[in-house]
């Protein structure tokens, strides 16, 4: 049997692997709320948010290490098995919240669920660089990075209509239990690499290999796979381009978990919405951010098709993304009424995944398939514990209910990502092993 557009079936079934990865993640968010009326009946607003404070950055600092972690997996087991751990683990972690009694338990589902959660992103950059030639990467990857932006559109509405019919509890055993029957397509599908996939068909197969031969300067010739720089992972953190993308990561990727942990408690304190309320708002940015998450993919498959570098066209993309966020960001300072603040929130995810789409290539764009998940590990975890730091600051930032310094803040972060790209790395293209 032989599957035309094989590739194509491989990135959706890792974006809906993000979906779910999306709903699992934001059900805490969502159903906070209800839990804390529950479980903590007699702390006051401040102590509630710190409590949730304080498990996010549980959650965030797991998620920090297992992007590391899973990393190395990816590259030691391959993409088809790293996937099973990673959704296996976080989908039985997920259940187990039902079953959380207090901030103790729940740091410790959480810390489960962060680092099991955290195998999605090195596992999609590394199959990204396996299933795709390298003008289709930012596409690929912003079909991959979209299937985050779903899961928040799909999560808080989903998540808010179940709370009518179920406990808080019965919908962390509803969400999980759908990471296993993912799992069935997977095992079905992805059998081996593109090179020994005996479903592609040999067009497929020599369209995605060709594609992944790196010219390292214009006036030479192509090097195939095998002989690409291959660097150890102490090499490969000496040299300024990694710390170029490491650094964007950190950079960029909190303004990210600002909206994702906060956008139903923002909701909840500002404007006073219950569950249900947060249901009917707590999408809307979402849906700019799949919309970025495509526009930041497909600029640069153009880009790259008309003849752009991926210099070039990496860092346009990067710098167009930071730049729709920094007026937005700034705009939430007094947003108005709830819809404009939700709108306003969309404009900034649609920045951000125009931007971050391009980032997460980059590590795809400077070495071998053998060092992506490595780099891509690294780049993950620094981009968490970024998040971690701006996590922490935000029920102190915000504990008279103004959310203005957290917004300033992340109009900083996506300057410091431009600078981090442009400074840090000179020319986007393979690097060549140290004469």
């Amino acid at each position: 049997m032989k599957l035309k557009g094989l590739r194509w079936w491989v990135v959706t079934l890792i974006a809906l692997a993000t979906i779910i990865n999306y709903i699992d993640r934001q059900s805490l968010s969502v159903l906070w709320p209800a839990i804390v009326e529950d479980l903590f009946p007699d702390q006051s607003a401040l102590e509630r948010k710190q409590i949730y404070a304080n498990i996010s950055v549980v959650f965030v600092f797991a998620y920090a290490f297992g992007q590391a972690i899973f990393g190395k997996i990816f590259d030691w087991v391959g993409t088809r098995i790293g996937f099973v751990l990673s959704i296996g683990v976080w989908s039985l972690a997920t259940i187990a919240h039902a079953f959380a009694q207090g901030v103790l338990s729940f740091s410790i589902f959480r810390a489960i669920l962060g680092v099991a959660e955290a195998g999605n992103w090195p596992g999609a950059t590394k199959g990204n660089a396996e299933w795709f030639p390298v003008k289709e990467r930012a596409l690929a990857q912003g079909i991959f990075n979209s299937g985050a932006a779903i899961g928040g559109i799909v999560s808080i509405p989903l998540i808010a209509f179940l709370t009518v019919y179920f406990s808080w509890q019965m919908v962390f055993v509803i969400v999980g239990l759908v990471g296993f029957l993912w799992l069935i397509p997977w095992l079905v599908l992805v059998k081996a690499p593109p090179a020994m996939h005996a479903w592609i068909t040999d067009e497929e197969r020599e369209y995605i290999l060709t594609g992944q031969k790196r010219v390292l300067t214009p006036e030479k010739a192509t090097l195939p796979e095998e002989d690409d720089y291959n660097p150890s992972t102490a090499e490969l953190l000496s040299r300024k381009e990694s710390w170029g993308v490491i650094i964007a990561s950190a950079a960029i990727d909190p303004i990210w978990w600002l909206f994702v942990f906060w956008i139903p408690i923002y909701l909840n304190e500002v404007y006073g919405m219950d569950v249900q309320s947060i249901g009917i708002y707590g999408w809307v940015p979402y849906v700019g951010a799949m919309l970025g998450a495509w526009f930041g993919g497909l600029l640069a498959q153009n880009r790259l098709k008309a003849g752009w570098t991926a210099d070039k066209t990496r860092k346009l993309t990067i710098t167009l993304g930071c730049f729709i966020m920094l007026p937005s960001l700034l705009a939430m300072a007094d947003p108005g009424e709830p819809v404009i603040a939700v709108l306003i929130m969309a404009v900034i995810l649609f920045g951000f995944q125009t931007a971050i789409g391009n980032v997460q290539t980059l590590p795809s764009d400077l070495f071998s398939k053998r060092a992506v998940g490595t780099l891509a590990g690294f780049s993950g975890m620094a981009a968490k514990l970024g998040a971690v730091g701006l996590t922490s600051l935000v029920p102190f930032l915000t504990a008279d209910g103004n959310y203005t310094p957290a917004f300033v803040i992340g109009a900083s972060l996506a300057i410091t990502a431009v600078a981090a790209v442009w400074i840090l790395i000179p020319s986007i293209e393979p690097l060549k092993k140290p004469e």
